[in-house]
């Protein structure tokens, strides 16, 4: 996820939080976004945040819980 939002942001760097959710969304398989389902569900976001230590975090985690609660 963080690698998808990187290359976004080389290749599109004014898109929107958006347009940031709908790439990766698009980028991610359907198992991948249920194991990070699975990881908040389980361990919370504070497992996340470890998982996923970088600048993008907050836009990883509203994404994530967008995929949770559609």
């Amino acid at each position: 996820m963080q690698q998808l939002l990187q290359q976004l942001e080389k290749n599109n760097p004014t898109a929107t939080e958006a347009q940031q959710e709908a790439f990766v969304s698009a980028a991610i398989t359907p198992t991948k976004k249920e194991r990070l389902i699975n990881a908040i569900k389980e361990g919370g976001q504070g497992a996340i945040e470890e998982f996923l230590d970088n600048p993008y975090l907050n836009v990883a985690i509203r994404i994530i819980e967008g995929w949770r609660n559609p």
